[in-house]
């Protein structure tokens, strides 16, 4: 019975054997699953969507902060929202830098050193939100630089070399709300840029060297108007000419601006281009018409010359037989030999 009994039973080996090949295999998950739950991946060819040493992260984020880049990287697509390309050596952004890139929203480029941005250089990126060009060495930028980014609604440009900013460089930002401009060489802000920027509500100014005078009307009516928090406030001075006084921003009011002349509101500047032409038309229309009359006359003139020119001479009458006056003359040459 015990002998019987004992090769009835399998081994226990044998059966968790058994009991594992009678199982279901598992699901097998695809790579691609395996590789989004990963913190980070760097790029590499099985990665398009990332750019080639970056680190890319879930929901779209590329960081390539720090790695020496001379350039901006390749393989930009519309899967990147955040690309960091902070701390690195980018001196110049050419046209088209961020092509592919069309879907993102913030982009880092302090501290690169950037000295030159081309103004075509963020074509493309029409739904960008934040832009962050600090802590470089720009000195100037080109007309229409942002033009293309009508969603920007935080710029920072702080930290730069700018004596000058156009309006033109700015353009209209409808959505444009934090502006950063503090330590840089400004010494003024023009009412045309601050025009075409109706949503800004954050203004960062220090570290300027403001020029006190007629240029900073603009400036000093906005920030009236636009007060901060005294825990934001900042203390913005002015040197006036010659004196070599700072004076407080805030403390101008618009009398002090009185002697000042008044800039053109947009009807007076729509009569000037109105009149404009239409007084060089006229003028050029009543230039021909003087030409042309004074051209006829002296063709007028020429004709009567010529006509006169043509004509045979007279020739003088022939004296009478009886010496007596021609009908012609009637002087008789005795006649005119006494009174003579």
């Amino acid at each position: 019975m015990r002998g019987s009994s004992f090769i009835s039973r399998p081994p226990p080996l044998l059966s968790l054997l058994l009991l594992l090949l009678l199982l279901p295999p598992p699901p097998m998950r695809p790579i691609w699953a395996q590789v989004s739950t990963g913190a980070a991946t760097r790029g590499t060819p099985d990665a398009p969507d990332c750019p080639k040493a970056c680190a890319c992260a879930p929901g779209g984020q590329a960081n390539c902060s720090a790695l020496v880049l001379v350039a901006v990287p390749a393989g930009l697509s519309r899967r990147v929202r955040t690309l960091l390309l902070d701390h690195n050596r980018v001196r110049a952004l050419p046209p088209g830098a961020f092509a592919g890139a069309g879907a993102l929203l913030y982009l880092d480029l302090r501290e690169n050193g950037l000295r030159s941005v081309h103004a075509r250089a963020f074509w493309g990126l029409s739904v960008l939100q934040r832009l962050d060009l600090s802590d470089n060495q720009l000195e100037a930028l080109a007309p229409g630089t942002f033009a293309p980014l009508r969603a920007l609604r935080s710029l920072s440009l702080a930290d730069n070399r700018l004596a000058l900013l156009e309006p033109s460089a700015l353009g209209a930002l409808p959505l444009l709300r934090a502006l950063s401009l503090q330590d840089n060489a400004l010494t003024a802000i023009s009412h045309e840029l601050l025009a075409g920027l109706p949503a800004l509500d954050a203004l960062r100014l220090r570290g300027n060297p403001w020029a006190c005078g007629c240029a900073l009307r603009s400036l000093c009516a906005w920030l009236r108007k636009h007060p901060r928090p005294a825990s934001e406030a900042e203390t913005l001075l002015c040197v006036s000419p010659g004196r070599q006084t700072l004076s407080p921003l805030t403390a101008f009011p618009d009398a002090a601006f009185r002697h000042c002349a008044q800039p053109l509101a947009a009807r007076d500047l729509a009569v000037v281009y109105a009149l404009g032409p239409v007084s060089f038309l006229a003028s050029l229309a009543t230039c021909l018409a003087l030409g042309s009359v004074l051209t006829a006359c002296r063709a007028r003139r020429r004709r009567r010359c010529r006509t006169a020119a043509r004509r045979p001479p007279r020739r003088p009458p022939d004296p009478a037989p009886d010496g007596t006056a021609s009908p012609e003359n009637p002087v008789s040459p005795t006649a005119a030999s006494a009174q003579a």
